[in-house]
């Protein structure tokens, strides 16, 4: 990656990966495109607890946000659908985060909204739940909160995957992403 910018349907400088044929699934032994189980392992710094897809990616190709199946290998339910992986965008709303970024985005963007767009997320993600699949499922909106805002990396990687998030977006924004023109 060239900067602190993925590629995206909302950033310039790269691909969007919406999830067709050419998607990447991470899964030991599946690794998808080419080596993502290898590099997403890389960048989390521990192998992923479960299924994943890479749907975007930097201009580089480099794996930015991956989108997690419902549940992991060993059947714990997944809240968390859309996970930031690219290290600079993490460092970026790290340093957010540790400067209030939480309480001024819940500050920032109506209780409405922010209650719609969970509502949204947990509807995307309860969508690829099985019909009449036994046991605890997951739960949540964005980050697996119910209300509020509970972490902006999960904000951001939704938005950046195309999620109609308005914390996502302000995080953008204040970490100096801008959404591509037209």
């Amino acid at each position: 990656m060239t900067g602190p910018v993925p590629g995206g349907p909302r950033a310039p400088g790269g691909d969007h990966d919406g999830g067709g044929d050419d998607g990447g699934v991470g899964e030991a032994g599946d690794p998808g495109r080419g080596d993502d189980l290898e590099v997403v392992t890389r960048l989390l710094g521990r192998p992923p607890a479960g299924r994943f897809e890479v749907v975007v990616r930097s201009g580089d190709g480099t794996p930015a946000v991956i989108a997690n199946e419902p549940f992991l290998d060993d059947g714990t339910p997944m809240p968390t659908r859309y996970w930031l992986v690219d290290p600079v965008l993490r460092e970026s709303v790290g340093r957010l985060e540790s400067l209030g970024g939480v309480r001024q985005a819940e500050a920032a963007v109506s209780p409405r909204a922010l209650a719609e767009a969970h509502a949204r997320y947990a509807a995307e993600r309860d969508g690829l739940v099985p019909a009449g699949r036994p046991g605890p499922r997951p739960t949540g909106g964005v980050g697996g909160t119910r209300q509020g805002v509970k972490c902006l990396h999960a904000h951001l990687a939704w938005w950046l995957a195309g999620g109609d998030d308005p914390v996502g977006e302000w995080t953008a924004d204040r970490i100096g992403l801008h959404a591509a023109p037209g």
